[in-house]
């Protein structure tokens, strides 16, 4: 089943909360940020009211960003935005534009409880730190702050943001990472971010044209917008020498081939006079935390220069991190979204950490050596042996990594060794990576350390690759950021940790939390180490998580890792073939008529009418100054007003998409603009009326006009055409390995399938029975996902749009040829009905078209299995009970 909690929205009322004992003065700010709840609390408001206060561009992003569906090209699937990722950008586009709190003394304004200060914020300009656990998506809140701010000042008069971005990482690996994604803008094209040329009137993708800048690979400086990709060093003012007399006076020297390309130094760069604004964007930012570091001291070089010239052009500062936190754990007060771990886990966004139980712990023990492997052999061989138990389980799809942390990179060395000695599938496939004591590596050009450099960036590209030499990784500490690899399974903590390490307990089990399977699989991350490095993970329950406890290092148990539903090797090629199911592929029957738009008509139909409500334009007054800061002269700008015609092209695009018409604006068009000048209303209005026109963009007016159309184009549109074609078979053994939650199953002789899954008790008895009924010769239950069977028969749900009926399971009988489609429901829903007689129609269809096979449908009922299945002894018993009973619901 899809998990769809992470794209829910939830009230703030709804989101998590330290419970009361912890909210003290002492221990409040490091468990939540003081400005998140009044700001949730506006931007909820803000999204309910539809809004106000947005520019164009706004409005339009927003709506094609998180309330447009996003097909993913080649596939069934669909993209959608986490709402933790909504939220955020949310928050950052209602401070900035609409309330316009862009210093620190609007942002306390956020704090109701009146714990913060003006001294708290470090910094003179806009900065908004978004807080999200690793593994949520926190680069595509940068790239929707990007884009927005791109286009806001292409757009929009006067726009105070920038189409220029300094984006920074904190080292070379996570720019390798960011290198990924940027390097040809095909970040902004693979994902939903750019609105398709004509949306809205404007042409977005052929209008996003900013070049893109790599470290001091600086190319010629564009007027249509730039991006600087770069990690911290680059930009650091320590980097730069004494500036001269004349430098101090007249500022900084951009060198020659600043316009013309070459290698240029970027932090002089970004501090001279070539750039007239810009946005900062700070990836793993939890480095931004003390003025005094070189990290800040970047971005205000950056900010004074600006300064200096009487502009304001640093416009904007947006971080994103997992820990925004200082050293004694205090969240930065620049926080305005927060989207914690115990929400990413409750939504299965990430992987769920796993801790030994009492009795795992009291059987590992440390030793009494001076040798690192002998001291902790017991922790070295836990984390192995719950590594292996994993590994088979996953050999064969994903390759599992076990990640060792140490105190030095002489034991990370040991470490390897011990593991390559004592065990044969480690032998070869271990990686020692020598860092710092704090995790970092330094970007020093020696060759010693250009040569771990290398290393580390070919490491960390390709270890969860399927071709990776790679099972283990030891090293110091974890890695705080940039090693984001997905198939860290098991974790050994083999260091002491205390607030004196200037590490969270986060950070240490950060790079094991990204997920290698889709939302609807739940993942297990098994943390093992000492004592002290258990009790410092445990640390993490006054965050709200609830720690799995297992019974761990047992010989012969399986491994925390999901199931793996595929084509049984066990079988012969012989018995898989007899097991196999033939799958018709009927042309679909219910389809929708493009061209029966065109007899749609406005007359009659049914609707409330909308309510006209007063428009009362504020004057806001633009106040111009010259180069010197003095005054120059006062504009008055009225509010904006939509044009008739732009917003009814808007409502007519909306109308076709959602309805998947891919033509038909010129019929559909003016029957929409009819509609709102003669029916909307009650009554015939000017198109020209002010009134008019800010009402027709109203969000309760716009979905009036999008549910009378959506009705009325699915009734004529969608239609029986009482006729189909046999397009061909599919076979199982098409079907790939698909992921799936750890959960009982059973064991299936009966199937090609290695398992047989159940969503409920009833699906598992269903499979059961078929293993023991003599007369099924092969069953499979009807496995959705990526790679599954994922068998449909398309119907006319009851809102009269077309669904997908997936039936649970496929029966073939002794006789070879007899093929029943199987649907067990154990509580009813509106459309059960439509969809069994669509499936009596399907069988009916499929029969008519050929003769190898006899396909019929069985509807199995929770109230009939209660009765009839302990006493069924053949599948013949049930279809005696129900056959009868679901033909008659389509009668010949």
């Amino acid at each position: 089943m899809e998990n769809t909690r992470p794209f829910k929205i939830t009230p703030p009322e709804e989101r998590w909360r330290p419970a009361p004992a912890q909210l003290s003065v002492e221990e409040s700010p490091k468990l939540l940020p003081p400005l998140v709840a009044e700001t949730r609390r506006l931007v909820h408001e803000w999204r309910t009211s539809g809004y106000p206060g947005a520019s164009r561009t706004t409005l339009a992003l927003i709506e094609y960003w998180f309330e447009t569906e996003h097909r993913i090209p080649g596939t069934e699937n669909y993209f959608q935005f986490y709402f933790a990722q909504r939220e955020a950008f949310e928050s950052i586009a209602y401070l900035y534009e609409v309330k316009q709190y862009r210093d620190k003394f609007n942002m306390i304004r956020l704090n109701a409880a009146g714990m913060v200060s003006h001294g708290m914020f470090d910094e003179d300009w806009a900065r908004y730190v978004i807080k999200m656990a690793t593994g949520t998506g926190k680069t595509k809140v940068l790239g929707l702050v990007l884009v927005w701010s791109y286009f806001h000042k292409l757009y929009e008069a006067n726009s105070p943001l920038s189409a220029n971005f300094l984006l920074i990482s904190p080292n070379i690996i996570v720019l390798n990472r960011l290198l990924k994604d940027f390097r040809g803008l095909k970040y902004f094209f693979e994902d939903p971010f750019l609105p398709p040329d004509g949306y809205r009137d404007n042409n977005w993708t052929e209008d996003f044209q900013p070049s893109l800048h790599i470290q001091d690979e600086v190319g010629p400086i564009s007027d249509r917008g730039n991006i600087f990709l770069t990690n911290i060093h680059r930009i650091y003012v320590g980097d730069e020498q004494k500036p001269s007399k004349e430098e101090m006076f007249l500022g900084m020297k951009v060198k020659p081939n600043a316009d013309t390309g070459g290698n240029l130094d970027l932090g002089k760069l970004l501090r001279s006079d070539r750039l007239q604004d810009l946005v900062v964007l700070n990836d793993e930012a939890h480095h931004v935390h003390d003025k005094s570091l070189a990290w800040f001291q970047a971005i205000e070089a950056i900010y004074d220069r600006f300064t200096q010239r009487g502009v304001p052009g640093l416009r904007m500062q947006v971080d994103v991190s997992a820990t925004p936190k200082h050293d004694d754990g205090a969240i930065f007060v620049q926080t305005i979204a927060d989207y914690p771990l115990v929400e990413a886990i409750n939504h299965n966004v990430v992987k769920i950490p796993v801790l030994p139980d009492e009795a795992s712990r009291n059987r590992v023990k440390e030793r009494d050596s001076n040798d690192f492997a002998e001291r902790y052999r017991d922790h070295l061989q836990l984390g192995y042996v719950e590594w292996e138990k994993q590994y088979q389980v996953l050999k064969k799809h994903k390759t599992p990594l076990l990640f060792i942390m140490t105190m030095t990179t002489k034991e990370a060395d040991e470490a390897k060794q011990f593991l390559e000695t004592n065990y044969p599938l480690m032998r070869g496939k271990v990686l020692s990576i020598h860092t710092n004591k704090d995790g970092s590596i330094s970007e020093s050009k020696s060759a010693k350390n250009l040569a771990v450099l290398d290393e580390l960036r070919q490491a960390a590209d390709a270890v969860d690759s399927d071709d990776s030499p790679y099972r283990a990784v030891t090293s110091v500490m974890m890695l705080r950021e940039g090693w984001d690899v997905r198939n860290v399974t098991t974790i050994v903590g083999l260091r002491p940790y205390s607030s004196k390490a200037k590490i969270l307990p986060e950070q240490a089990i950060g790079r094991g939390l990204r997920k290698m399977f889709p939302l609807d699989v739940e993942e297990n991350l098994v943390v093992v180490g000492t004592s002290g490095f258990i009790r410092f993970i445990e640390d993490l329950k006054d965050q709200g998580i609830t720690f799995r406890k297992a019974d761990l290092g047992r010989p012969g148990t399986r491994g925390l890792a999901p199931l793996i539903v595929e084509i049984d090797d066990h079988k012969t090629s012989e018995e898989l073939h007899e097991l196999d199911i033939p799958l018709p592929v009927l042309e679909p029957r219910i389809v929708r008529d493009y061209e029966q738009l065109s007899k749609l008509s406005i007359e009659g139909l049914s609707h409330p009418i909308a309510t006209m409500q007063d428009f009362v334009g504020d004057v806001r007054e633009i106040v111009f100054k010259n180069f010197h800061g003095e005054f120059s002269h006062l504009t008055e700008l009225p509010d904006f007003v939509p044009n008739w015609r732009n917003v009814l092209q808007f409502h007519t695009d909306a109308i076709l998409r959602s309805n998947r018409l891919f033509s038909g604006f010129d019929i559909l068009y003016p029957k929409v603009e009819a509609f709102a000048r003669h029916q909307l209303f009650g009554k015939t209005v000017d198109p020209l009326d002010n009134d008019v026109l800010v009402n027709l963009s109203n969000p309760g007016v716009q979905k009036i006009v999008h549910d009378v159309f959506n009705t009325a184009i699915t009734r004529l549109v969608i239609t029986d055409k009482q006729t189909t074609a046999l397009q061909g078979y599919r076979s199982l053994l098409e079907a790939r390995p698909v992921a799936k939650a750890f959960e009982p199953f059973v064991t299936s002789k009966k199937s090609v399938f290695n398992i047989t899954l159940g969503d409920n008790d009833m699906e598992k008895g269903f499979a059961a029975l078929c293993e023991d009924f003599p007369d099924v010769k092969a069953y499979a239950k009807n496995t959705l996902g990526q790679g599954g069977i994922n068998f449909h028969v398309e119907y006319q749900n009851a809102k009269g749009g077309i669904s997908r009926f997936y039936p649970d399971f496929l029966v073939k009988l002794t006789d070879n040829r007899t093929i029943y489609i199987a649907e067990t429901k154990g509580r009813a829903d509106a459309d059960d009905r439509r969809k069994i007689i669509r499936l009596v129609k399907w069988c009916r269809d499929v029969n008519a078209l050929q003769s190898d096979y006899r396909y019929e449908p069985l509807y199995v009922t929770w109230d009939d299995w209660v009765d009839y299945s302990n006493r069924a002894t053949r599948f013949q018993h049930l279809i005696d009970t129900h056959y009868a009973d679901t033909v008659a619901l389509v009668p010949e």
